[in-house]
């Protein structure tokens, strides 16, 4: 089955509406879908729950949809280099739910696994646990957390087959499985589509049947988030 769509645009149209909850793969600006969230904020969607481990920088990323008010809600972990981010916060006109990394991650990848909820120490005894359900397990208090399954999941990876396999490069290998995992419906953009059957079985990353649209960006500007630099 070919997955493959002409443009980010046409990848997106029929799949995103109002009120949607968005998984977008990434940390920090490493293994963003650039051309997928700047066709989601050219869609004029809004009122959207994204999740994702932060929300870009201002003007870049989801910077972008905070930009144009697109975003109601943000389920992330780190929200710093983003001063529209923290106006909207501060202001009122943005919710945050603040989730511990390793939690929003293992979030994603319950949702993809079918778990509805699991047990984890992290974040007892702290605002993480509000209003939610402790347990005790061999002496330990536990806080359960809900998984997450996004209405669309968006995601970069480095090479695709015509059938959705998926290869990631590096680092850029970080939430994005998992958010591919998760969604109800994945929208994949990759720097380079192969025919189906020419990659290495032992070499693909998350199989195909997690992916239900690809777009191909085979040149992303993957902007670096802080450059630093030494003398020669």
């Amino acid at each position: 089955m070919d997955k493959v769509y002409a443009s980010a645009k046409e990848a997106l149209a029929g799949i995103v509406k109002d009120g949607q909850m968005i998984a977008v793969g990434g940390f920090g600006l490493c293994g963003i879908p650039e051309a997928l969230i700047a066709a989601l904020r050219d869609s004029g969607v809004k009122d959207l729950t994204c999740i994702s481990n932060n929300a870009g920088v201002d003007g870049f990323g989801l910077g972008q949809l905070l930009n144009t008010r697109q975003v109601r809600k943000m389920i992330a972990s780190y929200v710093g280099e983003n001063k529209e981010f923290e106006r909207q916060y501060l202001s009122g006109e943005l919710e945050l739910e603040f989730t511990p990394q390793g939690t929003l991650a293992e979030k994603l990848r319950a949702g993809g696994a079918g778990i509805p909820a699991f047990f984890t120490r992290t974040g007892v005894g702290t605002i993480v646990a509000d209003g939610k359900e402790i347990r005790e397990f061999d002496g330990q208090q536990y806080v359960m957390e809900r998984s997450l399954v996004p209405d669309v999941s968006l995601v970069k990876a480095h090479i695709a087959d015509r059938s959705g396999n998926l290869v990631f490069r590096k680092t850029a290998r970080n939430f994005n499985p998992n958010v591919a995992m998760a969604g109800k419906l994945t929208v994949v953009e990759v720097e380079e589509i192969v025919e189906t059957g020419s990659l290495d079985p032992d070499q693909i990353h998350l199989p195909g049947i997690y992916v239900q649209r690809i777009v191909l960006n085979a040149t992303p500007e993957k902007r670096i988030e802080q450059r630093t630099t030494r003398p020669a």
